[in-house]
C-alpha cells in the first residue's frame, strides 16, 4: 500500500512534496491566477532524493542549515535517521491535513513541547527553505506581517536629492524601494512550492489580529496601496521580501498560487474565533515521552547525554501531575551537568533543582 504521507517525521530530507496531490478547488490558488499556472519559482532551487549513501546525510543536513541557520539550532545538530525522531501519529496526520487541504495549522500546547520546532521539523525533511517567522505581541497588527511602507526614508530621501540638486527636480528612487514585505507578505508570493511561516504566539496578540487574518488566509492574497496608487506610471515595483532578495509586484497586489504550510502557536491562553479555528487544522501538543525526550537529548547533546541523564530524564518524566516543565529546561540541566563530575551528586541535583522549577509555581 502507498504511503499516503507528505511528511513523515522522519527526520531527513527527501522530496516527498513533489508527490502532494492538487489542492481541493477551493483551495486552488493556481487557478485564479492570470494564467492558472504558477510556472517555475526561479528561488525554489532543487529538491533531491532522499540521502542514502555514505556522506549523503551530512551533505543533505549541511545544506539545510545553510538556507535555514536556525534549524540545527533548534532540532540538533545530531539530527539523523528516523529512529532518532518519534512524532506522535496525530502530530504527523495533523500536518499532511495541513498540507492536503492547504490550511493553516494550530498547534497548541504548554511552553517547550515543540511547538515553534514543529515548523522548522517540516521545512527541514521536506526541503522547503528557510522558515519565515513572524513572532506576535500585544502590539502586532496584520500589516506587520504583510508589508511595512518607509514614508519617512522616502520624504528624507526627496529632500536630500532636492539639496543635492540645488532646488532643481530630479528622478525619484522608484517606491518599491520602500516597500518591504514581511514574514506573512513573503509567505504568499508566488511559487512552485509552499514557503513555511511560523506565526509564533499567536493568543498574545491583541483581540482584532486573529480576525484580521482571516481574508488573508481564505484568499492567500493581499494589496500593498502605496504601490495601487502609482501602477499607472509605475505598473511593477521591485520591493525587497523577508529574506532581504528583490522580487516584482504587479500592479500593487500579492497573490500566492501555492499556499504556504502556515504553523499558528497557542500556549492555551485564550480561545479564538470559530471563523478562524474553522479555516485551520488544530493540533493539541502533549509534553514530550521518555522515547521523544531521548531523542531531543540525543539530537542536540549526542547518544552519551541520554546515558549520562538518566537520572535528570526520569527527574522530568516524574514531575507532578499538571505542572508546567519545559524540555528546553531538561537540556540546559543535562548541558550544564555533563561538566559537573558524576561523584559531585549534590552539586549535580542542586543544579537541577535550579533549572527544572516548574514554570506555574507560585513565585
Amino acid at each position: 500500500m502507498n504511503d499516503w504521507r507528505i511528511y513523515r517525521g522522519a527526520g531527513l530530507p527527501h522530496d516527498g512534496i513533489r508527490r502532494l496531490p492538487p489542492p481541493p478547488p477551493w483551495r486552488d490558488f493556481a487557478a485564479a491566477g492570470p494564467d492558472g499556472d504558477a510556472g517555475p519559482d526561479p528561488e525554489a532551487g532543487p529538491l533531491t532524493g532522499g540521502p542514502d549513501r555514505p556522506g549523503e546525510v551530512e551533505a543533505a543536513e549541511a545544506a539545510v542549515a545553510e538556507a535555514d541557520p536556525s534549524a540545527a539550532r533548534r532540532l540538533g545538530v545530531r539530527r539523523r535517521l528516523v529512529e532518532n525522531h518519534h512524532p506522535r501519529p496525530e502530530e504527523v496526520e495533523a500536518v499532511n491535513a495541513a498540507l492536503y487541504l492547504r490550511r493553516p495549522l494550530i498547534v497548541t500546547g504548554n511552553p517547550g513541547t515543540g511547538k515553534s520546532t514543529l515548523a522548522h521539523a517540516v521545512a527541514y525533511e521536506l526541503g522547503l527553505g528557510r522558515v519565515l517567522r513572524w513572532p506576535i505581541v500585544s502590539r502586532t497588527t496584520l500589516q506587520d506581517g504583510l508589508y511595512r511602507y518607509d514614508a519617512i526614508g522616502r520624504l528624507q530621501d526627496v529632500q536630500l536629492e532636492r539639496a543635492a540638486g540645488g532646488g532643481e527636480a530630479t528622478t525619484p528612487r522608484p517606491i518599491g524601494s520602500y516597500v518591504r514585505l514581511g514574514p506573512l507578505g513573503t509567505a504568499l508570493l508566488p511559487a512552485s512550492r509552499p514557503r513555511v511561516l511560523l506565526v509564533d504566539e499567536l493568543d498574545k496578540s491583541d483581540l482584532d489580529l486573529p480576525n484580521d487574518l482571516l481574508n488573508a488566509l481564505e484568499e492567500g492574497e493581499f494589496t500593498i496601496p502605496e504601490l495601487e496608487r502609482v501602477a499607472d506610471r509605475e505598473p511593477t515595483a521591485q520591493v525587497l521580501t523577508d529574506d532581504g532578495r528583490r522580487v516584482e509586484v504587479t500592479g500593487g497586489r500579492v497573490r500566492c498560487t501555492t499556499f504556504p504550510f502556515i504553523v499558528l502557536t497557542s500556549n492555551g491562553e485564550r480561545d479564538f474565533p470559530p471563523a478562524l479555528l474553522r479555516r485551520c487544522i488544530q493540533l493539541e501538543l502533549e509534553p514530550p515521552g521518555e522515547e521523544q525526550l531521548a531523542a531531543m537529548v540525543a539530537a542536540h547533546l549526542g547518544a552519551d547525554a541520554v546515558t549520562a541523564g538518566e537520572d535528570l530524564i526520569a527527574r522530568f518524566l516524574s514531575r507532578d501531575p499538571g505542572s508546567v516543565i519545559a524540555a528546553d529546561q531538561l537540556l540546559n540541566a543535562l548541558y550544564l551537568t555533563q561538566h559537573t563530575p558524576q561523584a559531585e551528586r549534590v552539586t549535580r541535583d542542586r543544579l537541577a533543582e535550579i533549572l527544572m522549577q516548574p514554570l506555574d509555581r507560585p513565585r
